[in-house]
């Protein structure tokens, strides 16, 4: 297919189909994104999964480097760390950890952890988060 009738179809297809950004039910009753995408019965390929999770990475990292002044100064494990639990709970979740934030501003990892066990997302997750607060302690 060339270029002009990909973009064309992609035109009419967005014109007939609509185009949302969050999930909805179609007409014909099926989980639906995009411009139509049925996700009950294509579902996502590999390479559209990778896609996405690299860019809800970015964002996330982007948002702690925006968001918390330490961020840049801890190394790689630690911003790893970060970027987990902010991927898991949201901007929104991962504030409200303030504890561990004021922990991370002078550098007391081993406090910074306890912090992170000691939530009700420690509870929720289990073991991910003992794997994460083992990660900020190194």
């Amino acid at each position: 297919m060339n270029q002009v009738l990909m973009n064309e179809m992609k035109k009419q297809l967005t014109m007939h189909e609509g185009k949302k950004h969050t999930a909805y039910t179609c007409p014909g009753g099926k989980l639906t994104i995009g411009v139509g995408r049925n996700l009950e019965d294509r579902g996502l390929s590999d390479d559209e999964i990778d896609y996405l999770l690299s860019n809800d990475i970015k964002s996330t990292y982007a948002e702690l480097s925006r968001r918390f002044k330490g961020f840049s100064e801890l190394d790689d494990v630690r911003q790893q760390v970060l970027v987990d639990m902010g991927f898991n709970l949201g901007m929104a979740g991962l504030f409200k950890f303030k504890r561990m934030f004021a922990a991370l501003d002078i550098k007391d990892y081993d406090k910074a952890a306890v912090e992170m066990l000691d939530s009700r997302w420690a509870c929720q997750v289990g073991h991910r988060a003992h794997r994460l607060a083992d990660m900020m302690r190194r």
